[in-house]
């Protein structure tokens, strides 16, 4: 429930700033002049973009949710026993060891959303996040 809170307060606050943004990027359109033009636009733009990523970011994290709720309603979200450093993140070698794994079982079943999902959390543990997204964006597309 917090976690709702905090994301519904981050999107306001985003909220807000575009439009603060985009009325400060009103006036400059009407300076006449074409830097102020040209900044108005840009002034425009960008919290657009900028509402665009996080939305895509929450998107993200709800379609996430919904496989790590659905493997586990199933019985199959790993276990989280890998032994960590005293800074909290997993042991190299132990992450290395589950991802090849998951890599195997990946290959043994390429069309399987849970082994991919499983996958991208053996690449979050090895700290591999770009290839964590994407498997977990695979697995999103194979859910469907």
């Amino acid at each position: 429930m917090r976690t709702k809170v905090a994301i519904a307060v981050m999107v306001v606050a985003l909220l807000f700033y575009a439009a603060l943004i985009g009325f400060k990027g009103v006036a400059l359109l009407g300076s006449g002049s074409v830097v102020g033009v040209l900044l108005g636009l840009a002034l425009l733009v960008v919290p657009v973009l900028g509402l665009l990523l996080v939305w895509r970011e929450i998107d993200f994290g709800r379609k996430s949710a919904v496989l790590a709720d659905a493997l586990a309603t199933e019985g199959g979200l790993p276990v989280d026993d890998l032994p960590r450093r005293p800074s909290g993140r997993v042991d190299r070698a132990a992450a290395d060891a589950a991802f090849a794994e998951r890599r195997s079982e990946t290959e043994a079943d390429p069309g399987n959303w849970r082994v991919w999902y499983r996958l991208a959390l053996a690449y979050d543990a090895a700290g591999d996040r770009t290839r964590a997204r994407a498997a977990a964006r695979h697995a999103m597309d194979l859910y469907r």
